[in-house]
């Protein structure tokens, strides 16, 4: 597992998730140190000086008009991390909190925070130790930025507030002990320089489009793999129709889908006699609509991807630059509208990718409308309801996406007595993307669940040679339903196979 080498730059989701789920070292290069300290080298000039800056040696939001004496600066940093600490809801998962802190430590690598090497250094012993912060999800407006989670992220920092370290829940202060890790009394600037950003949002929404991104193209497997076992046809796929509309995802789709079946055995069975102009849209449509979501999710990913390399905390420190001694100046990079955007056109999409997976669903199962397979995919019709329940189950996931879908980047709602009077709600919005992500892996699972026990129903014909490879990928996770039983089980293994790559041998 390569080390991963911070400098400020641009990460990719998959470097997020290397780090993230597959605990990959990290280590600070020895440029970012260098700009670190000089960045905090003007910090400690300007005390020197006594000028009043933002941050510095003011309040915060609406007490920024509050200058604050030299020997209460110290008190100040740690005052607003415990003040700001009032976050509600479930932890973050480990590896949520594992993005986090990458990406705050990338933030303060770009030397624009004014903080000391040794805080940056700490949060990467943090990482490196797997000592993670307990971050409550839930209490932050994005703007500015992620407040309440950084706050929690910040009490590890200073020795306080709780963290996951080997498996157990512990006092932060004792999980630094156990790691060999020391606590930072904060200094000037420091304490808001780890609370003003978007780190949470950008690790939340992060991780959860990489995942969307794997769904999309399994959704093109699933698609295929039930266009074969209801005997359609192909012929939508044909590069000319693609080529004379070229978006790119929709030429990708339409390439993987005919890739996918090609030399299947079923399709010659039925090429003479298929007496069908064209299939239902669900089947016919798949370039157009999984192509959609992937162009969707590129932009998405290409939003992130800018902002993991971002200085988005606020003042910002410019040593040497506009004058001989630096400047430090005030904006609003910790504003959380182009995730927040993101994340909504994300949801919408992937919303409509599960609307479509579902309706493949229903014409496995149907018995008006799948080709003669049995009612629901039955052994035994009647006497067993089969996979009957599975498509009840799509339908009530796909009703809870299409609510979680509605946008939270228009619901902004005035804080700090009206300080911060226009916020992203990015946060929320990256929490309701991973529900959805969440559902759309079970849907998906549901649909390659079915359509490997309709290709069964096939037989002796078998598919092409990659369908064939998915279906024993399938049936290492699940078994042929013979029989009814609960199926619960079925769809939660099927959905972490998913999330874990288990079923991706067929990309080969």
């Amino acid at each position: 597992m390569d080390k991963l080498i911070l400098d400020g730059q641009a990460l990719k989701l998959s470097e997020v998730e290397d780090v993230a789920l597959r605990g990959s070292k990290v280590e600070v290069s020895p440029d970012a140190l260098r700009r670190v300290a000089e960045s905090r080298g003007l910090i400690e000039r300007i005390l020197g000086a006594g000028d009043t800056v933002y941050g510095v040696n003011t309040g915060f939001g609406k007490l920024a008009d509050v200058r604050i004496p030299g020997d209460k600066l110290s008190e100040l940093q740690i005052n607003l991390v415990r003040s700001h600490a009032g976050g509600v809801g479930d932890p973050l998962a480990e590896g949520e909190a594992r993005a986090m802190l990458l990406l705050r430590a990338n933030v303060l690598a770009k030397g624009f925070s004014g903080v000391r090497p040794q805080l940056l250094e700490l949060l990467i012993g943090l990482l490196n130790a797997g000592v993670h912060p307990v971050i409550p999800e839930k209490g932050s407006v994005g703007a500015s930025g992620d407040l309440a989670p950084l706050a929690h992220l910040a009490l590890v920092v200073v020795g306080e507030g709780e963290t996951f370290y080997r498996g157990e829940r512990m006092a932060g202060g004792e999980a630094l002990r156990w790691a060999g890790l020391t606590p930072l009394q904060l200094t000037a600037k420091e304490g808001l320089a780890l609370l003003n950003g978007t780190q949470a949002m950008t690790a939340v929404g992060g991780l959860a489009t990489a995942r969307a991104q794997r769904v999309v193209e399994l959704c093109d497997l699933s698609g295929a793999m039930s266009l074969e076992a209801l005997k359609g046809t192909p012929a939508a796929f044909d590069k000319r129709i693609h080529l004379a509309r070229p978006h790119e995802g929709q030429i990708a789709s339409a390439v993987n889908l005919l890739r996918l079946l090609e030399g299947s055995e079923i399709r010659e069975s039925h090429r003479e006699h298929d007496t069908r102009v064209q299939d239902a849209y669900c089947l016919r449509c798949m370039p157009q609509v999984h192509g959609a979501v992937r162009g969707v999710l590129a932009h998405v990913a290409g939003v992130l991807e800018t902002e993991t390399g971002s200085a988005t905390d606020n003042p910002l420190v410019f040593p040497g630059e506009m004058d001989a001694d630096g400047a430090v100046i005030s904006g609003g990079n910790f504003h959380g509208a182009p995730l927040s955007y993101a994340f909504d056109y994300a949801a919408l999409a992937m919303t409509d990718l599960a609307g479509i997976t579902e309706r493949r669903v229903d014409r496995l199962l149907n018995p008006d409308i799948n080709e003669g397979l049995p009612a629901f995919l039955s052994t035994n019709p009647g006497l067993s309801s089969g996979f009957m329940i599975a498509q009840i189950v799509a339908a009530a996931l796909i009703n809870e996406c299409q609510v979680l879908s509605h946008p939270s980047s228009t619901g902004s709602i005035p804080t700090d007595g009206g300080k911060e009077d226009h916020v992203s709600m990015g946060m929320t919005g990256a929490i309701k993307l991973r529900q959805i992500v969440e559902h759309a892996e079970r849907i998906l699972g549901i649909e390659l669940m079915c359509a490997a026990q309709a290709l069964e129903f096939r037989r002796p014909l078998k598919s092409s040679a990659k369908i064939e490879q998915a279906h024993e990928a399938v049936r290492k996770v699940v078994p042929r339903l013979e029989r009814d039983r609960v199926l619960s089980h079925d769809i939660d293994a099927m959905a972490g196979a998913i999330r874990d790559g288990k079923l991706d041998a067929w990309r080969a």
